[in-house]
């Protein structure tokens, strides 16, 4: 699974806990609002791209839908 814009940061700990010190890194709060509605998309991108390095998702691993 990738990690994406439209999912928030509080699911995305309970799924991978690892990713907790990045959104502390970023100063993001870990609320149930989709990432997309409160983060820059310039510092959205660059806050996933960091993300999915750290749980070893990206697109090249993973198929849509699954």
């Amino acid at each position: 699974m990738v990690i994406q814009p439209n999912m928030s940061p509080k699911a995305i700990v309970e799924i991978w806990e690892v990713t907790a010190t990045i959104f502390s890194k970023h100063n993001v709060p870990l609320t149930e609002r989709p990432m997309e509605t409160f983060i820059a998309a310039e510092s959205l991108a660059n806050l996933l791209i960091e993300l999915n390095n750290i749980v070893g998702s990206s697109t090249a691993t993973c198929i849509e839908g699954g």
